[in-house]
């Protein structure tokens, strides 16, 4: 199987417009890594910082576009590698994901679970219903079909209360940060084929630039630990999203190398 690197440019909720040129960053370096071409989806414009409704009708356009990427990589039977921005490009790239791969976990690390719905979101921001579009707690008009039980939430530790009582309820795998992570993380996988979704504000703060800072995080030997154990399971995609490449607006680059060594089980894995 080939594997298609994909770098997403566009609008997806964004609140600073730091996270593009971010998720440009770590596809250049994806690219010279793995001696890969990218595919662009998209071209940056100006954040908006609005409601999860005008975010999404001004992003969908190029959500589309991404959607349709995902599509026609697994329909040549390819593995998905992709720089997003935001974690609200996984609206379009996750339904992609359950249609050909039904049976595939995404394990989703993130600080947050991104399982709101409008209805329960107090901040109207579209990358909160990241994850609950694609298993259809609502329509995004993106596609949904992600079962709830092939997901595993990784790192997570702010929650809202309606995204902590769905995960008591639908008993979805919530592991957090510490030193048995592999060890649950195996137990949670258990031998299936796994999608990874990392959003970087999982790690700790001072790791890597991103929008969100939370303490009590994962490191950078805690990610790579994880990397190794999902290595063990067939791996159909990796998307790599919320690397915002300066620390501060105007300040100086910062390399996502330290992050991409990180990730390098996976990279392995998915090259072969």
């Amino acid at each position: 199987m080939s594997l298609a690197l994909t770098c997403f440019q566009g609008r997806a909720g964004d609140h600073n417009d730091l996270g593009i040129p971010g998720a440009k960053s770590v596809a250049a370096h994806l690219a010279r890594k793995l001696g890969l071409e990218t595919v662009t989806i998209g071209e940056p414009e100006p954040a908006l910082n609005g409601h999860w409704t005008v975010e999404l009708e001004a992003a969908m356009p190029t959500l589309r576009r991404m959607r349709d990427r995902f599509e026609t990589i697994y329909a040549d039977g390819s593995v998905s590698l992709a720089a997003t921005s935001r974690c609200a490009v996984s609206l379009a790239t996750l339904p992609a994901v359950a249609r050909h791969h039904g049976d595939a976990v995404i394990v989703w690390f993130d600080a947050h679970g991104d399982l709101n719905t409008p209805e329960a979101s107090s901040t109207g921001y579209l990358g909160g219903l990241a994850l609950s579009g694609p298993c259809g707690l609502w329509q995004s008009g993106l596609g949904d079909g992600l079962a709830i039980e092939n997901i595993v939430l990784v790192g997570q530790r702010d929650l809202d209360p309606f995204e902590a009582e769905l995960i008591a309820a639908k008993r979805i795998p919530h592991i957090r940060p510490g030193a048995d992570l592999p060890q649950r993380l195996t137990e949670a996988v258990a031998g299936r084929p796994v999608y990874i979704h990392l959003d970087c504000d999982v790690l700790n703060p001072g790791m890597v630039p991103t929008d969100y800072q939370h303490e009590d995080g994962l490191s950078l030997d805690d990610l790579h630990a994880a990397c190794v154990v999902l290595a063990k399971s067939k791996v159909v995609g990796l998307e790599i999203a919320e690397f915002q490449d300066v620390w501060e607006d105007g300040g100086e680059p910062v390399s996502p190398g330290p992050l991409i060594e990180a990730l390098d089980p996976l990279l392995q894995k998915l090259r072969r």
